[in-house]
């Protein structure tokens, strides 16, 4: 009845073809839904096969319904149609996979959708859409038809006003997308089509292997952009109003359309980095293209690849086809120093108390400090150890996870002795363990944090930028005096761009210090923090690892003692 939801549970149903014929209304449609299986996919699901093996029948047929809502399903079917919508109006069916057998709309139909779907392992065209209906949307479909005979991808004829965006098409020497018999007023974007043989191998002579297919009677008010058509199958990437073209700078000048298409290898997508100029998938798309879904086929949310540049509409980084690119690492956003833990003060804990033999101290680390309460992967932090009372290490990890055989600092009773730890970051939080037999005092320094968003690390030297005994970097071969600060300009130098830098990491080291003391590096022309990256002894050598901001191409540095 209107308004209600059929809520089907995980499992395997084979039956004769299922048939939908109650309507609900505009205001309270009927919902069938499966479980979501979640991001991924990797959830259960509910399967349905419409006949036993070899049956003639079709799986999931909507005939003559209005305002349906068809939602995590697998139909399967083993001679004709996996899915069929027949004379039907307001029909929305996202996030179902359809083997064995094409999706078909038809006699009519008006306002279909069909979002977050993978059809495949059956003959073309495994999308097709005609009779006459309008105002159908294929948006974010993986469709792969793997058939022996004709393996065309979407097939549009006599069907208006026709909406193919963000899906991706892998065809095997058939066409990928085409549009006929009157399919007027369509809009295809953000398309991925591949029609190459397996392994991006080109075609034999003869194939029907073009990528956008738009017939004479269909051009009037079709609009085509964003899309990335694959020339690896060595057929034509477009036919427009019945000329072919093969390269998108022919096909936009000649026509006006595709001006921000790629005739491109699409699995470039799977083979980009940081040295790569262009990627003709990832954060391209157009955003404010019709019928675009909030995550890709797999439930994945768009996420913005730091090594490409945002070359899309709206966010600039949503990715073309029905795939959000995901492969990439954590980007780094340098913040501080900013003192997140002294068990000393307290900071961090509750009470000023040293951490016992064998204890552990679990830290927060997102929403505070300028990091973001959510999406960081890990913080980079300089971790001090101060007055232990026995032999032993600091092992810093995830917090949660079961205590791993590694450490990030040894010492020795009564040391002081810091180091720089990048650690990964579960539930907003990082945990510390004392492996002594004696108490401790921890301290942590904030340097920056890592996400989809941020820097990326370019590697460069070792090169020496200060040594104040020589003197590089200063002007005279002085010892810093004390409670002194050096101002170091880092950018423009040594391989260093002269803009755009937004921290260096460097090894410093302090020796020959007059008296017991600690150095500070932080951004130049900001106060000095209360924070430590080195604590040494009177005569002790010592050196650390050091992440730091980069403000007005310097950083500075702060004797914290009262020698030189």
């Amino acid at each position: 009845m209107p308004g209600q939801t059929v809520e089907i549970a995980a499992g395997s149903y084979n039956d004769t073809a299922l048939t939908l014929t109650r309507s609900g209304t505009a205001t309270a449609p009927i919902t069938f839904r499966g479980p979501d299986p979640g991001p991924g996919l990797q959830g259960a699901r509910a399967s349905f096969t419409g006949g036993a093996p070899n049956s003639p029948d079709f799986g999931l047929v909507i005939k003559g319904a209005q305002h349906l809502r068809i939602q995590n399903l697998v139909v399967s079917s083993n001679q004709k149609q996996s899915i069929v919508v027949d004379n039907a109006q307001d029909v929305s069916i996202t996030g179902v996979q359809a083997w064995g057998g094409g999706v078909h709309v038809t006699d009519n139909s008006s306002g279909v959708f069909f979002g977050h779907g993978q059809f495949g392992y059956a003959a073309g065209p495994l999308i097709q859409v005609d009779g006459g209906s309008t105002g159908t949307v294929v948006s974010t479909n993986m469709v792969q038809p793997n058939s022996t005979t004709d393996q065309t991808g979407i097939q549009v004829s006599n069907a208006p006003g026709t909406v193919v965006v963000s899906n991706t098409l892998l065809t095997g020497c058939s066409a990928g997308i085409v549009l006929s018999g009157g399919s007027t007023d369509a809009v295809l974007e953000n398309n991925v089509v591949d029609t190459s043989a397996s392994s991006g191998k080109p075609c034999p002579a003869g194939s029907s292997d073009t990528g956008i297919s738009v017939s004479p009677d269909s051009v009037t008010g079709t609009k085509e952009d964003y899309d990335t058509v694959s020339p690896m199958s060595g057929g034509p990437a477009y036919n427009w109003g019945g000329t072919t073209y093969t390269a998108q700078q022919d096909f936009t000048t000649a026509t006006g359309q595709g001006s921000h298409d790629y005739v491109s290898d699409p699995n470039k997508v799977w083979q980009h980095g940081p040295n790569d100029s262009l990627s003709p998938i990832v954060d391209s798309a157009d955003e404010n293209a019709p019928g675009m879904m909030s995550t890709d086929a797999w439930e994945w949310p768009p996420v913005d690849d730091p090594a490409v540049p945002n070359t899309g509409t709206g966010s600039g980084y949503r990715d073309r086809g029905a795939q959000e690119f995901q492969g990439f690492g954590s980007a780094f956003t340098p913040a501080g120093p900013t003192r997140l833990l002294d068990t000393r003060v307290p900071i961090g804990v509750p009470n000023a108390t040293a951490v016992p033999a064998w204890g552990t101290v679990d830290l927060p680390v997102t929403g505070i400090a300028g990091v973001p309460a959510t999406g960081v992967t890990a913080v980079t932090m300089n971790v001090t150890v101060t007055e232990p009372g026995a032999d032993g290490h600091l092992t810093v990890y995830p917090h949660g996870d079961p205590l791993p055989q590694a450490s990030n600092l040894n010492w020795t009773a009564g040391e002081t002795i810091p180091n720089l730890v990048t650690v990964p970051v579960k539930d907003g939080k990082v945990s510390f363990y004392n492996a002594s037999g004696g108490t401790v005092q921890l301290v942590a320094d904030l340097a920056g944090y890592y996400s989809t968003t941020g820097s990326l690390f370019t590697s460069a030297g070792p090169t020496r930028l200060l040594d104040t005994r020589v003197p590089i970097g200063v002007p005279n071969a002085t010892a810093v005096p004390a409670w002194g600060t050096v101002d170091l300009p880092v950018t423009g130098i040594a391989g260093v761009p002269a803009t755009g830098v937004t921290a260096v990491t460097m090894n410093v080291t302090v020796t020959e210090p007059g008296a017991d003391g600690h150095l500070t590096v932080y951004p130049h022309g900001n106060a000095a923090p209360d924070a430590s990256n080195l604590n040494w002894t009177a005569g002790e050598t010592i050196p650390n690892l050091v992440t730091v901001p980069v403000k007005d191409g310097k950083v500075s540095f702060y004797n914290a003692s009262g020698g030189t």
